[in-house]
């Protein structure tokens, strides 16, 4: 049987790990960390329960939501689907309605009262422009510099807002390119394809549990460990002192850059240069108090931090506890914990409405939630040597580091892995 190992268990590891067994292979999946899910998981021991961060899927997340349910979790019941609507403590903006994508948008900017007329017909301008130029623009444009026409409320309602939450990256910095084909695929690759779909549950009841218990159940090895290292053997590979057929490195960046530092060079050069944006989520308590909506927008500023609220107990989660997201947290971050909590919980009472002045429960920073994405980035390929492969959100691709990224890669690397090994027995 062909072996296979798989180092890293965050979400494109386990993509990788569930499709190499699906493929008939035989599966060592190595994790350092006591937890698998990486960046998207739920902290052990944590009470009230925490994640180790916010996150949101949407409805065009499809290889996710698929690999949710191979491995048998129920998208439908963990996940609260809603139509994407941007509703601020003050206002209502954007909110899209079902039905055919081109025209759930064109209905949604048309009905958005918050808006001018004036300023809606010059973003269904822009937008029609975006839509024959299929989406495209010149790769060294900024965000910010992509939309510098558009009216003012238009960029602070609705383009800075999605672009921090996609990009994890401020617009002024941000690939415009990268987040026009996040639009593409959001906005119009088919119905409901721009939902969000809040998780009901921890982080790790979507994917990471379920997928050890599928795994396992299957015969796959689960080794807690950190890969010290890896060396060519034959025509496959040593993993520390395991061997295996074929390798699929999906951990971080940071750690295949020095897992591939003597066997591939320029590889691990190009996936060590990347700079981070890190992603700061602040949780607060309020017994009795329930927020208008399950999931608020905010405007961040000089002093406050926070993008967005989420009104946990409306998730079907802990009642009465709140989480705050201050994504492209960077200055943040170097402000320090404290200040960013402090910052928030007073931006939190400004703005939103309490039954009971909230408490401070915890602030958790991912200091490298995912990589900076400003034009130009040059991304490693997920080929690395023969029978060698990376999977992660970081890899040579069209979106920013999402979750579906992370899956897509690893179902792709499985694939490729699986496909080269079939191909070499064959001749």
């Amino acid at each position: 049987m062909t072996r296979i190992a798989v180092i890293g268990g965050g979400w494109a590891g386990l993509a990788a790990a569930a499709e190499a067994v699906s493929l008939g292979a035989a599966v060592t999946l190595f994790e350092m960390a006591p937890t698998l899910g990486g960046r998207a998981r739920s902290l052990e021991g944590s009470e009230p329960a925490l994640d180790n961060g916010q996150h949101i899927l949407i409805g065009a997340y499809t290889d996710a939501l698929a690999l949710m349910r191979r491995v048998g979790a129920d998208p439908e019941a963990d996940l609260l689907r809603m139509p994407l609507r941007l509703r601020y403590p003050d206002r209502e903006t954007l909110s899209l309605p079902g039905g055919p994508p081109t025209l759930a948008f064109l209905r949604g900017v048309l009905g958005c009262a918050a808006w001018s007329w004036r300023d809606r017909l010059q973003f269904l301008k822009a937008s029609s422009g975006w839509t024959m130029r299929g989406f495209r623009c010149d790769p060294a444009l900024t965000v910010a510099e992509l939309c510098a026409g558009l009216p003012r409320a238009i960029r602070d309602d609705l383009i800075d807002p999605l672009c921090v939450a996609a990009l994890n990256t401020p617009a002024t910095q941000a690939s415009a390119q990268v987040f026009l084909r996040v639009l593409k695929d959001a906005l119009f690759s088919g119905p409901g394809s721009a939902d969000l779909l809040l998780p009901r549950r921890g982080l790790s009841a979507l994917l990471p549990s379920p997928a050890r218990d599928w795994l396992l159940a299957r015969g796959a090895q689960l080794r807690t460990q950190r890969v010290q290292r890896l060396a060519a053997s034959g025509r496959g590979w040593r993993v520390d002192d395991e061997p295996a057929d074929a390798v699929i490195i999906a951990c971080s960046s940071v750690e295949a850059a020095r897992l591939t530092r003597d066997l591939a060079p320029r590889w691990s050069a190009t996936a060590g240069a990347f700079e981070f944006q890190p992603i700061v989520t602040v949780y607060l308590e309020s017994a009795g108090t329930a927020l208008p909506a399950p999931m608020i927008a905010l405007r961040e500023s000089a002093t406050e931090p926070a993008q967005f609220a989420f009104d946990l107990g409306q998730l079907g989660q802990h009642p009465g506890l709140f989480s705050l997201v201050v994504s492209g947290a960077a200055s943040w971050v170097e402000r320090g914990l404290e200040a960013t909590g402090a910052a928030a919980l007073e931006q939190a009472v400004r703005r939103l409405p309490w039954e009971h002045p909230p408490r401070l429960v915890r602030v958790l920073s991912e200091k490298r939630a995912t990589f900076a994405c400003t034009p130009g980035r040059v991304r490693p390929d997920a080929a690395i040597a023969p029978a060698l492969w990376a999977a992660g959100d970081y890899l040579a691709g069209p979106y920013p580091a999402t979750l579906e990224g992370a899956v897509r890669s690893g179902l792709a690397a499985a694939r490729s892995a699986m496909r080269q090994l079939g191909a070499d027995a064959s001749s």
